[in-house]
């Protein structure tokens, strides 16, 4: 027996094995954690295949890391993919407008169906979401950045006004989940999943936000400021979801209720506030241009 090509297999093993692993240890990791005991054979079983999947990734990552980085100075489509911001600006608003619009229509139905204003006021937020990046996507499918200043300003400021119009529908369902207890109840891997998507998505929101500034493109801001309101919201969604699946029999119906209420206040308080700020420094910017072609033009 060759010990020592089975040891290389073990912690070398194929690209195909690694990305099969990756879904399997995540199932029975949470399965275990949610459903079985810490002492059982199966759970332990669980978290020896997620280490030893973590450990074959770890060791494999310097390896990814070198090839990611030949593939991409050598494949021309992924140097245009990374250095063309609108490329992946326009992918990025187009796959968001398809995706807010399906879900959007999706509420609305649930709100003919079920006569509810809470699937009625999701409806209206997402809807709003979506009306907001096709009116961007239109503008950057045609410009590219800062070509249009003035334009640009002009659309940063009316994203910032339609935040302000579009808080009333989230005030809408914040009033539900407050008052009424409106809420989701979920499975709870179904929750976890849904808790790792939501972070997942604020998180590249925060780092989109920030990253695209470098460009100096107001309409390129206004799309990552969509992301981030639409991803505070989930969070909303999220903790809603929390709350019922997992605090039931721990926290009481009042304490849920002004959690929920302070968390959405702030969420609601946080939207006005990049509303505000956006359509201040879309008059400010506006104005200094008024300013300086009147100065050129005389």
């Amino acid at each position: 027996m060759d010990w020592k090509k089975i040891g290389k297999a073990l912690l070398f093993p194929h690209i195909a094995v690694m990305l099969i692993l990756i879904p399997i240890a995540t199932v029975f990791l949470v399965y275990a954690m949610v459903f079985l005991g810490t002492e059982s054979a199966v759970a332990i079983l669980s978290y020896v295949l997620a280490a030893y999947t973590l450990t074959v990734w770890c060791i494999k990552l310097p390896r990814l890391i070198r090839f990611f980085r030949s593939f991409k100075a050598e494949n021309r489509f992924a140097r245009r993919w990374l250095d063309d911001a609108q490329l992946r600006v326009n992918v990025s608003l187009y796959g968001t407008l398809i995706w807010n619009t399906a879900y959007a229509l999706l509420q609305l139905g649930m709100g003919f169906w079920h006569k509810s204003f809470w699937f009625f006021s999701l409806s209206g937020y997402y809807i709003s979401l979506a009306v907001m990046r096709f009116f961007l996507v239109r503008y950057t499918s045609h410009h590219k950045p800062g070509e249009k200043m003035r334009t640009e300003l002009k659309k940063y400021r009316a994203c910032g006004i339609a935040f302000l119009i579009m808080n009333l529908a989230l005030s809408l369902m914040i009033f539900f989940m407050v008052y009424w207890n409106r809420t989701f109840i979920h499975h709870e891997i179904t929750t976890i999943a849904m808790a790792a998507f939501t972070f997942t998505s604020l998180t590249l929101a925060i780092i989109n936000t920030v990253k695209y500034r470098k460009y100096n493109s107001p309409v390129y801001s206004a799309s990552k400021a969509i992301s981030l309101a639409s991803a505070c919201v989930s969070m909303l969604t999220l903790e809603s979801t929390m709350l019922t699946t997992f605090g039931a029999d721990t926290m009481d119906l009042g304490s849920r209720k002004l959690m929920l209420g302070l968390s959405g206040g702030a969420i609601s308080a946080f939207i006005i506030a990049m509303a505000v700020y956006m359509i201040r420094q879309a008059n400010k910017k506006i104005n200094i241009r008024k300013t300086m072609e009147q100065e050129n033009g005389e």
